[in-house]
């Protein structure tokens, strides 16, 4: 799939100073990534003579073999795709360096020292190893017959994606090689290690590979020496890891005695928009130190991508965290939330929050919100005035969950026909009711805003908002109706996330059981304006999702065009992957399917500018968000017909 390179992060088993074992070692696991489609492997630090051979660094025997085993590992790899990144000592003017080999089609492209040599603790590499920090810009050496770049500079250019290698302790200094690397275009990283196991340790390591990965926004890919290595003061489990921009795709089983490969596609396309829209690192690469490019020819790559198999998930809720971090997420958005809407209504000195309740999720939701505010500030509940305004498609369901939870919650409850105002207002455009048309739907959309403002005029009051992110990405709301408020809190919390968020309220102790049954049939309830009266068995008529297409395909498409800038053409390609067939969370949606509602979505995306342009304040909760003072400014007469193209 286009934007994706596949790596690997190898432990092979070792025989400490038995070269040609550990090459054969090498070997294997190269041919097996090869078939698999990997990019780009990388082996441990000193993989080919083995970490712990102390003293034997010094051994000429040692040194010459090791680059027998490299040479060997040259002539396998001239029928191999796979660029193989291992590590072996090298001498060099008098001196014995801790070097990565970057090795491509039995072409050595070049050649990275260590920059940081440990000489504390449990470690004495500077008993046998020199820094590769004093080697000049621009530096080469000849090694297995080969003259090729030697410095810790090199940045390896492979056509669809570029990369820099660092060693062990280069990842624990306050400055790592990485960080330069990446500021000088390094998409990803590559770390031959061979860090030994102590209590603690491997979590305080894989937080170092994730916050390096975040920091460089990169990719990043560890790989530590593991079975084999000598045991005789010290254990090497094996630990591998791969991370994106702060998260882990791949790990190895730790202590393990069998070999390893660990597998990811990385998405270097999303890398790079990463890159331009972190203003912070352009502004560092100021910093940046000398970097030489070094061409790796890696045929097969012209489009950077691998095949349509992808290796890592594609998640159909990127807006829904997953597993056990969910309930401390929803709580901590429930808090922004409630923490902003408690600051505004402190500052404007409003003695009441006045909000529509409809019983659908997101004035619920709103409402939820409130009750938290109101809380922080110690302020009484019976000072939220929640107003039901049933109207021609109030469906008895929803006006009386409306009721259920503003009684249980506690707060003031009005009730306020919209049925006759709407009547004389029609009688007074001359409109025909039995058209139903645009103007009738959003003229009770208005209608609900203007008793709202006028109750918070009369209540000394703030209107709060109800409006989600999927319908202001949409435009699935009235200009100056339900689209306008004093405060929006929902504005960036999309319709597949409100759901959660509902039910996680209501699987609270603290919730009461009345409030507890309406929120969960608030949750399970169709989303609809309710503008079109009801079905002569009183259940919903107008059903949002059937009209404007399912949610959870519209927050995916918002969710990766806004985040990551992607192509409607990697959207599409993310979607079928990600909605192929059915879970207890998302429905099974085909190709043709997928395409209609992007259509849909982009289109609607670009023609509803407009109303995102005048939306009200409120709290920008997650990565992102539609305010035109934050996150999003767009014109409101931008054309869709480029992106429209790639799909059509």
């Amino acid at each position: 799939m286009e934007g994706y390179i596949r790596v690997a992060a190898a432990v092979p088993s070792v025989r400490v100073a038995d070269c040609t074992y550990n090459a054969e070692q090498v070997g294997n696991l190269m041919v097996q990534a090869d078939g698999r489609g990997i990019d780009i492997i990388c082996f441990p630090e000193l993989s080919l003579t083995a970490y712990t051979c102390q003293d034997l660094f010094q051994q000429q025997c040692l040194l010459d073999a090791a680059e027998g085993a490299l040479l060997n590992l040259l002539e396998l790899g001239r029928a191999l795709r796979v660029v193989a990144v291992v590590g072996l000592p090298v001498r060099h003017r008098g001196c014995l360096y801790n070097c990565a080999v970057v090795m491509h089609r039995g072409r050595i492209c070049g050649i990275v020292p260590k920059t940081f040599i440990p000489g504390y603790g449990e470690f004495y590499e500077p008993r046998w190893f020199s820094s590769g920090a004093m080697i000049p810009a621009g530096g080469r050496i000849q090694l297995c017959g080969q003259t090729v770049p030697f410095g810790t500079g090199l940045l390896f250019d492979a056509g669809a994606y570029r990369f820099g290698v660092e060693l062990c302790e280069d990842l624990w200094a306050p400055q790592p090689p990485s960080t330069m690397l990446a500021l000088g275009g390094a998409d990803i990283v590559l770390n031959l290690s061979a860090s030994d196991e102590l209590a603690g340790k491997h979590a305080y390591l894989r937080s170092l590979v994730m916050g390096q990965s975040g920091r460089t926004l990169s990719a990043y890919v560890y790989a530590g020496s593991g079975y084999g290595e000598s045991t005789q003061d010290l254990v090497f489990g094996g630990q591998a890891f791969i991370a994106e921009n702060g998260k882990i795709l791949a790990e190895a089983c730790r202590f393990s005695m069998q070999p390893s490969l660990s597998v990811a596609d990385v998405d270097v396309e999303m890398l790079r928009h990463e890159r331009l829209r972190n203003t912070s690192f352009s502004q560092s690469a100021a910093q940046m130190q000398p970097i030489v490019n070094v061409e790796v020819a890696q045929e097969g790559l012209a489009d950077g991508s691998v095949d349509d198999e992808l290796l890592r998930p594609v998640d159909p809720l990127p807006f829904v965290p997953q597993g056990e971090e969910l309930p401390a997420r929803l709580e901590e958005i429930l808090s922004i939330q409630a923490l902003g809407l408690a600051r505004r209504l402190e500052h404007t000195h409003a003695r009441t929050a006045v909000i529509g309740i409809s019983g659908g999720l997101d004035s619920t939701l709103a409402l939820l919100v409130c009750v938290r505010a109101f809380d922080l500030l110690g302020k009484e509940r019976r000072d939220i005035v929640g107003i039901t305004m049933p109207g021609f498609g109030t469906t008895d369901r929803t006006y009386q969950n409306a009721l259920s939870l503003m009684r249980g919650l506690g707060t003031t409850v009005r009730e306020i026909s919209i049925r006759e105002a709407c009547e004389v207002h029609f009688r007074d455009i001359a409109l025909d009711v039995a058209q139903r048309d645009v103007t009738y739907e959003n003229s009770q959309a208005r209608e609900r805003t203007q008793i709202l403002m006028d109750v918070a005029n009369q209540t000394g009051g703030l209107v709060v908002g109800t409006g989600d992110l999927s319908e202001l990405a949409l435009g699935w709301a009235t200009y100056n109706g339900d689209q306008m408020s004093m405060y929006g809190v929902n504005a960036s919390v999309p319709k597949t996330l409100v759901r959660h968020l509902v039910r996680h309220v209501a699987a609270l102790e603290t919730t009461p059981d009345d409030v507890r049954t309406a929120l969960l049939d608030v949750a399970d309830t169709p989303v609809s304006p309710e503008l079109l009266p009801a079905g002569e068995d009183g259940t919903i008529a107008q059903k949002t999702e059937d009209l404007v297409g399912p949610y959870e395909l519209h927050d995916f498409f918002l969710y990766h065009l806004l985040r990551y800038g992607r192509s409607p053409k990697k959207i599409l390609a993310l979607a079928r992957r990600a909605f192929r067939k059915s879970t207890d969370q998302v429905s099974a949606h085909g190709d043709e399917e997928i395409r209609h509602w992007l259509g849909v979505f982009l289109r609607r995306f670009f023609s509803q500018q407009f109303k995102r342009s005048c939306m009200p304040d409120g709290p920008k909760v997650g990565s992102v968000s539609l305010s035109p003072r934050g996150d999003w400014r767009m014109p409101s007469d931008a054309h869709a017909s480029v992106w429209l193209e790639t799909i059509e």
